[in-house]
């Protein structure tokens, strides 16, 4: 660019700024968002519960909104690592972080996790909800929860309990059960929930609280043995499985959740826009099928971003409760 002798400075400085303020407005105008491919981030490596509702969800929502999205693993620190990581990436509306109940969890359990999922985030849109499950590998000798439960009083210590890693629905799971049971049973965490199911179906852990979408294909198949549902009534999916409420443990109750989440600064009407394409996907057909086949129960309509935030701020509540109580830790 040829700069005109006499023209200031100063001058030709505020030009070039108020034209890179004008284009970087203009690129990140939410009437024209997306206007490139989207990131979601899953704290968690493949194959597990959330990586599985995130990649059936994010096809959907991809047709819908004209764009890719791209479904990214950054395992690590029961998924702190994947929302810190998003947290870093900006508000500009193009990284989002697929959530769990986990996060809940982790406001308590870590001394610092680095973010707070309440405050820090802006909650998009509920995925769904899903009863835990647990499950033994067949070579256990126990086919109820109350054998489960004798056999863990008989062996204190060497029962052991699986996990996606220290802080997640599942591994807190099975730390209510404890508290609720007055058992001692081995957690034994793992980096996800895929490698926590490979080392349950090869007989390295004997048992798991895994959340439905990840553990019903194995049960169905005859790999796993169910037990019974961490939820207060059977779940819809699964009528013939009993609770854990009626199978001898009367206070037991554990419902995890699904979402999606948005740095706290992100432009509302960029919230909105994901959260009503995410809704269209969840009411699609075959996106529901591959949802409710998996065990998640998909919210009602209208879903709103705010209704998903209270449900998180709940949780965190009640979860403090439990961490606190079990004296778990994960640092």
């Amino acid at each position: 660019m040829e700069i005109k002798r006499g023209y200031a400075w100063p001058q030709l400085c505020m030009a070039i700024g108020a034209s890179v303020i004008s284009l970087t407005a203009s690129a990140q105008s939410p009437q024209e968002w997306p206007s490139h491919p989207i990131t979601w981030v899953v704290g968690y490596a493949p194959g597990g519960s959330t990586d599985v509702v995130a990649r059936t969800i994010a096809k959907k929502v991809s047709e819908d909104l004209g764009q890719p999205i791209v479904v990214q693993n950054r395992p690590g620190a029961n998924s702190n690592i994947g929302a810190v990581s998003v947290l870093r990436a900006g508000s500009d509306g193009y990284t989002f972080y697929v959530g769990s109940g986990a996060n809940a969890i982790n406001r308590t359990l870590y001394s610092n996790p680095g973010y707070d999922i309440a405050k820090d985030f802006s909650a998009v849109a509920l995925f769904g909800t899903v009863s835990n499950l647990l499950v033994v590998n067949p070579d256990l000798p126990v086919r109820t929860v109350g054998e489960y439960i004798e056999y863990a009083k008989k062996n204190p210590g060497k029962l052991t309990c699986g996990s996606s890693g220290p802080g997640s629905s599942i591994h807190m799971s099975c730390e209510l059960f404890k508290i609720e049971t007055g058992t001692d049973i081995m957690h034994v965490p793992f980096n996800g929930s895929g490698p926590a199911m490979t080392a349950l179906l090869g007989g390295q852990v004997d048992s798991i609280f895994e959340n439905m979408p990840t553990v019903m294909p194995n049960v169905q198949a005859g790999k796993l043995r169910a037990l019974g549902v961490t939820s207060p009534d059977r779940w819809p999916t699964a009528p013939d499985i009993p609770t854990l409420r009626e199978s001898g443990v009367p206070n037991f109750s554990v419902v995890t959740w699904f979402g999606l989440f948005a740095p706290a600064q992100t432009n509302s009407d960029i919230v909105t826009k994901m959260n009503k394409a995410i809704n269209v996907a969840l009411q699609d057909a075959s996106t529901r099928d591959v949802l409710t086949q998996r065990g998640l129960q998909v919210p009602p309509q209208p879903n709103p971003p705010g209704e998903f935030a209270q449900r998180v701020k709940a949780d965190v509540e009640k979860w403090a409760t439990v961490v606190r109580q079990s004296g778990a830790k994960a640092d």
